[in-house]
């Protein structure tokens, strides 16, 4: 089950416009809302979910309006979430700013919208660019004969319109894994996985069927198609899990500090790229912490710079260019006026941000990609892979 009802409220708890899609709660039972809010806020235990009785608000906030909606079924949480903050983006694309001044200028055109929304408490249309296409904020002339609805609504295809048609057919692929790594300070990983999607920007004229072809080195889960805000755009998200179990580092760093009388502090940082020879990891960053009392920084390093950042209280080591099996070097030398412990608990970990284009770490490949389209034409895939850094840290000594 869905929403019983959907309310857009101001900052005071009054309604400004509402649906009621069920007819099973009662509309007064918003009155409550407010009153229910500010008691939790009160508690300190705030929560998207409010009770009152055997009715649950389930509310977002939005700039100075509150989007609520009532149940007294088991409703799906998530597909409630989902579909309010779906209302926001179709209002925000039809308005430009959803605020308390845009709902009163356009009831109207909003009681249409909710009208195509939802139905009985389930979703139904929610994209914009379909509802734009008959719901418009524009005046309509009064025509003879039955009208009929956009092709894109009761189509079996509905979110792709009929007719589109490109001078040159093409179709881009970007694979893109995201390594997430977590070594402890000894050096044990704790944590190593890859994160992997299939990114496709299509120019294909017509209504093509796509067949994508990869080859078996990785196992699959929770694969999906869906089509992006721009029509060219189409995302193929999975998750990859390796049979091979743990991923080996790409890029390690090593890291010895030394402390001086509590007058200065010294930072020494071996960075090792792990990967194949014939890779470069472009745009590397090496973000490493230092005391928040650290001053008179002095750098000395064997490639690329060194900035300090001491809003952050780190230095960055940045390397336009890393190539693959090689090492580099980088101290750092700081002043510390100030008299610290000599063990800090909590001591940020040392986090590594890059990019390694024409490269996977799964060992992914994209083996064909067949298009078939009825007028028969040709069009060959253009397939880019690219490794990144996810939430890649490592903790230091």
């Amino acid at each position: 089950m869905s929403a019983s009802a959907v309310y857009v409220l101001d900052l005071k708890g009054k309604v400004l416009i509402c649906r009621n899609y069920r007819g099973d709660v009662d509309m007064s039972e918003i009155e409550q809302f407010l009153g229910l809010l500010m008691d939790r806020e009160e508690e300190g235990a705030l929560s998207p979910i409010l009770s009152h009785g055997s009715v649950r608000f389930m509310w977002i906030k939005h700039n100075n309006l509150y989007l609520v909606a009532t149940s007294k079924k088991n409703a799906c949480v998530s597909l409630v979430f989902s579909f309010l903050y779906k209302m926001i983006q179709v209002f925000s694309e039809y308005f430009k700013e959803l605020e308390e001044e845009s709902i009163r200028d356009n009831f109207v055109i909003i009681y249409e919208l909710m009208d195509e929304l939802m139905d009985f408490g389930y979703p139904q249309t929610t994209d914009s660019k379909i509802l734009q296409e008959y719901i418009t904020q524009e005046g309509h002339k009064l025509e003879t004969g039955t009208a009929r609805p956009p092709a894109t609504v009761t189509n079996a295809v509905s979110w792709r319109s009929e007719g589109i048609k490109y001078r040159k057919n093409e179709v881009f692929l970007d694979v893109i894994e995201s390594v997430n790594l977590l070594v402890s300070a000894n050096g044990n990983v704790l944590r190593s996985e890859i994160v992997g999607s299939i990114r496709m920007r299509v120019f294909l004229s017509g209504m093509p069927e796509l067949r994508l072809g990869l080859n078996d080195k990785v196992l699959f889960e929770n694969t999906g198609l869906y089509l992006d805000k721009d029509p060219t755009v189409v995302a193929v998200w999975t998750s990859i899990c390796l049979q091979e179990g743990r991923v080996k580092p790409l890029i390690w760093i090593e890291s010895v500090i030394e402390k001086h009388s509590h007058s200065r502090i010294e930072i020494m940082i071996k960075a090792k790229s792990q990967f194949k020879r014939r890779s470069t990891a472009n745009n590397v960053e090496i973000h490493i912490p230092v005391p928040t009392d650290a001053d008179s920084p002095k750098f000395k390093t064997t490639v690329g710079g060194v900035k300090w950042v001491p809003e952050n209280s780190e230095i960055v080591w940045s390397i336009k260019s890393f190539p693959g099996g090689k090492e580099y070097l980088m101290r750092a030398h700081f002043g510390l006026p100030s008299v610290e412990a000599e063990n800090k608990e909590g001591k940020p970990p040392v986090s590594v941000k890059f990019e390694i284009p024409y490269f996977t770490t799964s060992g992914i490949q994209v083996r064909y990609l067949k298009i078939i389209e009825k007028s028969g034409y040709q069009a060959l895939p253009w397939v880019r892979y690219i490794t990144q850094n996810g939430d890649y840290q490592l903790r230091t000594q």
